[in-house]
This record gives C-alpha cells, structure tokens and sequence, in this order.
C-alpha cells in the first residue's frame, strides 16, 4: 500500500507540474521605450502577470531609431504577439497591407469607445479599430504672462481676439508669436492648427491623406488665416534660422508672448527660469464657431500584428492597458497624458492637468501631428512650404501649386 501510495502521489505532482507548465502561456511583445518609460511598462506588465499568473509576457526593448526599421521586418517574418506603434496615418501602412489585426471586439468589449473616446477617430480605419492609445500630450499655445500685463492684453478665446493682441503686442515691441522653423516642423503645428480650426478635423485628414487638392479654396481659406499673422509681421522675423530651442529662449525672456508647442516644451521653459506663475498654457482660439474643437495630440500605441501566435492573451493584455490603472501608472513615469477618462494625472502640474482636460473632452478628434499624419515625403515638401510661405508669403500661389504636384505624384 505504502509503496502505490508513494507512486500515485509522484504521478500526481507529474501531472500537476506538466499541467502548470501547459497551462502557462507567453505573449511576445516588442517596443521602443526610454529608461522611465521602461520602467513603468515593465511595472505594468507585472501587475498584468500577477493578475493572470498562468500568462507570461516576454518583453524585447528596442531603440527607437532600429524599432521603425525592424518593425517592417518583424511584422513580416515571426511576428510577435503585441507591438508598439503609432495612431492615424502611420498605423495606416499596416492596416492596409493586413499586418496589424482588428481589434475591434476587445473596444467593444470593454467599453472603450467611452473610455478612450477622445482617441477612437484616430484609431479607427474603415470602421474598424486596429490597436489600443496608452500615451499622448498636447499641443496649444504657451504664453509668458509678464509679456501678457506688459502689453495690457487678455488671454483670448477667439481667433479674431488673438490677433487684435497681437497689434498691442507689436506696439509693445513684442513677437506676438515665435516660432523655430530651422527643422521644418514647428512651423507644422502652426497649420495643422490652423487648418483644424478653418476646416475640421475630417477636412485636414483627407487633405493628409491626399484627397483633397492644394490648391482647393479651403485650403486657400487656412491660408488667409495665416496672413493674419504673417503680413503684419506678428511672427518672429528670424524663425527660419532658429531651433526650436532658441524661439523658446524668446518666449522666456519675454521678447515673445506665445509659442505653438507640445508639452514637451514645458521643461525647456521652466529651465530657463519661467515659473507656473509666468508661464501660461491656452487652448488654440476658434476661427470657426462652426467646426468642432480638434487638437494635436501625438499618440502611442500597442497592436497585435496579423501573425501573432497567442491572440486570446495578447487581447487581454491591451484590454488591460486601456484600464485607468495601467495608464496613470506608466504615464505618471512619462510625464504625458492617459487616455482613458477615469485615469488620474497629478494635479500638482498645471499643463498635465490642462492637458488633460484639454484632450479629454475633445469633440471634432485628435490629429498626430502632420509629418505623422502625411506619407514621409508629402509632409517635408508640406512642411518646407510652411516655412517658405512664412518668409515669402507673396509666394503662396507657387507654394499650393508646387504641393499639389507633389501630392499628384505621391499619393499615385
């Protein structure tokens, strides 16, 4: 008896131990995130394993400039089961070409299309969703409120308020808007902004995607907002020579009262001695009444690629990170702002807390920036455009002219 006793108890620890190993599973994930961001992922994905003990997630870091070339590789031969990524446009590639999976039932399953509203126009191709937003910041308008009193001006809500500061600006000797256009694409946030606000979101993505003409009077229409600015000289003179860095320098020192920058920007500011009581933040002004509020809003992404071998688990593992838990965490780590509405941000941070808001309750979607938005070489050749017309604006007709040429070619 001892002897059958002693054997069924080691059958049964065999059997256990095979089941326990059967029944753990691995979910391949690949990403490019910086030191604390990396941290906070990982910390993510513990909770997620402590959560479901019998999934294991094997995570592989890579550099941001290797990801972008050895995504196109992976996806293509042993793909893993989750990959970071981009919203919008730059995830389009691999919608269109089957590499990225719909991921639709997990939206619907889990309510995200409330919770993560805000992002779902950007993650949305032909009705479906192809990935699940854990990251964005915001774009807007930082402003030096000392140059605010010493001009005697209100922070505007309008567009038309905007500019009339802008003349009490320049009486003061002040840029009503700087800029660094030396890298092209500070001068793009400028017309996404002002394209969103002429035209909507819906207009400036089919005119990113190439289906709208340059040379349609709406754009034409964003154009003339522009001029606002540019004619009577309201921008700083020299962008096209300056870093985006030194523009801010402006801002700081007070000869420049706003900037159209992301969040990222913020730090630079307080570096060079600017305080949250002189440095304010304000959504871009309406042009439009009519047109809903859009807003920039570059965001990051997690997808499962078509080839992925453990779908069930890597769908339960986005299901997750959409959570208000898993996105306070990771982007309390980052300094950028959680997606999910039910999240929390530190509310000891002014422009986290605006931000927040800000993307949070926006009604007419959320654009990633255009050289995110727009095919690599249509968003140089646009962004080489917008600095141009900045500098020649008795070019535009040349300009339009020359874009819808390359548009003509590039989307073929």
């Amino acid at each position: 008896m001892r002897s059958i006793f002693t054997v069924s108890v080691s059958a049964i620890a065999v059997i256990a131990g095979s089941a326990a190993f059967a029944q753990e599973r691995t979910v391949k994930y690949y990403g490019d995130f910086d030191p604390a961001p990396l941290a906070a992922m990982q910390e993510v994905i513990a909770d997620f394993e402590a959560a479901n003990p019998d999934i294991k997630i094997e995570f592989q870091n890579f550099d941001h400039e290797g990801y972008k070339t050895s995504i196109r590789n992976f996806l293509t031969a042993e793909a893993p089961d989750l990959a970071n990524w981009y919203a919008g446009n730059r995830m389009a590639p691999f919608v269109n070409s089957g590499q990225f999976m719909d991921v639709s039932d997990v939206w619907e399953e889990h309510g995200l299309k409330e919770s993560l509203a805000s992002a779902l126009p950007s993650m949305t191709i032909d009705g479906k969703q192809w990935g699940v937003p854990y990251t964005y910041y915001q774009w807007g308008i930082y402003y030096n409120k000392e140059a605010y009193a010493a001009a005697g001006v209100e922070v505007p809500e309008t567009w038309d308020q905007f500019i009339e500061n802008c003349a009490a600006f320049k009486e003061a000797g002040i840029d009503c808007v700087t800029t660094g256009t030396k890298a092209l694409w500070p001068g793009a946030g400028i017309f996404d902004y002002l394209n969103m606000r002429t035209n909507g979101y819906e207009f400036h993505m089919a005119l990113a995607n190439g289906e709208v003409e340059w040379t349609d009077d709406r754009v034409k229409a964003t154009f003339a907002e522009w001029a606002k600015l540019v004619e009577p000289g309201y921008i700083t003179q020299n962008h096209a020579a300056l870093d985006w860095q030194d523009a801010a320098a402006l801002l700081v020192q007070g000869k420049a009262a706003n900037y159209v920058m992301g969040n990222f920007a913020v730090a630079v500011f307080k570096e060079g001695g600017m305080t949250d009581e002189t440095l304010g933040f304000l959504p871009f002004p309406t042009i439009n009444p009519d047109v809903p509020r859009a807003e920039e809003a570059p965001t990051d992404t997690v997808h499962i690629p078509s080839g992925a071998s453990n779908v069930e688990d890597a769908k339960k593992f986005l299901a997750y990170l959409a959570g208000p838990d898993a996105q306070t965490k990771i982007n309390a780590a980052m300094g950028q702002l959680p997606i999910n509405k039910d999240a929390s941000v530190n509310e000891d941070d002014p422009f986290i807390k605006a931000g927040f808001e800000l993307l949070s309750t926006t009604p007419g979607g959320i654009a990633q920036f255009f050289d995110r938005d727009a095919p690599a070489e249509m968003a140089k050749m646009g962004m080489e455009g917008f600095q141009q017309y900045m500098v020649q604006p008795d070019q535009l007709d040349n300009i339009l002219e020359r874009l819808e040429k390359a548009r003509q070619r590039i989307y073929k």
